[in-house]
């Protein structure tokens, strides 16, 4: 079994940052009785532990956003075995300066006018309830520890360790 280490204040900001920044995750969304999701960069983490992303302003997600703001993230870097999963609340943020800081070459693939395409948006993820799963010695420990627990029988550490985030 592994160990449990919640974080809050600056170490879940920074865990969020390690997990979640520059990664892409399943952005989910609500739509009735069901939930939509779609793989989508993730560009920053902020010091306040928002989660900031690039959107057409007509794109359904952001329509879903405006009728149901809450939102589901879920990140997976398995050449890490690091996961992360992130429920929170979701704003569509106009802002110039904001589209400045966030902006990257690649975006340039979905909004042909660039920094100044004229359907750009930004979402802004608050935190609500956020937990992670990650490894305390790296994959290849961890592995061999699964390998070994799975030979002799002996569960008591298979080099894990998990734990709520609070920002």
């Amino acid at each position: 079994m592994g160990d449990i280490k919640n974080l809050s204040g600056t170490a879940a900001v920074e865990k969020l940052k390690e997990l979640a920044e520059s990664n892409v995750c399943l952005f989910s969304t609500y739509e009735d009785d069901k939930i939509v999701s779609r793989p989508m960069a993730t560009l920053k983490v902020d010091e306040q532990g928002y989660l900031w992303f690039l959107s057409d302003k007509n794109s359904v997600k952001n329509d879903q956003i405006l009728s149901d703001n809450r939102v589901y993230l879920m990140y997976s870097n398995t050449s890490k075995a690091h996961f992360l999963s992130v429920y929170g609340y979701a704003e569509v943020v106009f802002d110039r300066s904001k589209v400045d800081e966030l902006w990257t070459p690649i975006a340039k693939a979905w909004f042909e006018d660039g920094k100044d395409d004229p359907d750009l948006s930004i979402i802004k993820v608050k935190t609500q309830d956020a937990h992670y799963w990650d490894t305390k010695d790296g994959k290849v420990v961890s592995t061999i520890k699964i390998a070994v627990a799975a030979i002799t029988g002996n569960h008591n550490d298979d080099g894990g360790v998990d734990g709520d985030i609070k920002v």
